[in-house]
C-alpha cells in the first residue's frame, strides 16, 4: 500500500505538473493508488496525496456500481450555475469534516490510460469527488472551502448505507 500524505506536508498545496507520457510505470501507479484508496475506505485519491506532484487522480465509487478509474491531466471545462452543499472529508486531513458548496454538474476533459482524451458530464457524488480531486491537483484543500465544520456524521451515515 502507498503511504497517504497528510497535512501539513507542502506537496498538498502545490500545483501539479501535467503528465507527458502514459507508460507501464504510470499504469502500475494507478493500480497501487486504487488499492490504497480502497484500503483507506476512500472514494478518491490524487497523486499529491501519495507524494507525487503529477496531474493524476483516481475515482473510487465502486459502492455505487461504478468501476474505479483514473483521470490523467483532468480539467473541469464546464460547471453548472446550480450548486449543492454536502459534507466532505479527506484522507489527507484525518478527522476534519465540513460542508462544502460545489457545482451540481460539471463536464470533465481528461486522458484515459490509453492516452485518449475523453470529455464527459458528471453530476451528484461523481461530480463532487472529481472536483475535490482536481482541487488537490491545483494545490487546493477542501478546508479552504468549508462553510461550516461538522462532526463527520453525514459521512459515517453514508458509509453505513453502502
Amino acid at each position: 500500500m502507498l503511504k497517504i500524505v497528510t497535512v501539513p506536508n507542502s506537496i498538498l498545496t502545490k500545483k501539479t505538473e501535467p503528465i507527458k507520457v502514459i507508460d507501464q510505470d504510470l499504469k502500475k501507479l494507478v493500480t497501487q493508488m486504487i488499492e490504497s484508496c480502497r484500503n483507506a475506505n476512500g472514494i478518491g485519491l490524487a497523486a499529491p496525496q501519495i507524494g507525487k506532484s503529477i496531474r493524476l487522480c483516481i475515482i473510487n465509487l465502486e459502492h455505487l456500481g461504478l468501476p474505479a478509474f483514473a483521470l490523467v491531466n483532468p480539467k473541469i471545462v464546464k460547471k453548472s450555475w446550480k450548486k449543492l452543499e454536502m459534507e466532505e472529508g479527506c484522507l489527507s486531513i484525518p478527522g476534519v469534516f465540513g460542508i462544502v458548496r460545489r457545482p451540481a454538474k460539471i463536464t470533465v476533459a481528461a486522458q484515459n490510460l490509453h492516452g485518449e482524451i475523453r470529455k464527459f458530464p458528471a453530476h451528484g457524488l461523481l461530480a463532487r469527488v472529481i472536483q475535490h480531486e482536481v482541487d488537490h491537483l491545483d494545490g487546493i484543500l477542501f478546508t479552504s472551502k468549508i462553510s461550516r465544520r461538522t462532526d463527520g456524521a453525514e459521512t459515517t451515515r453514508r458509509k453505513l448505507l453502502e
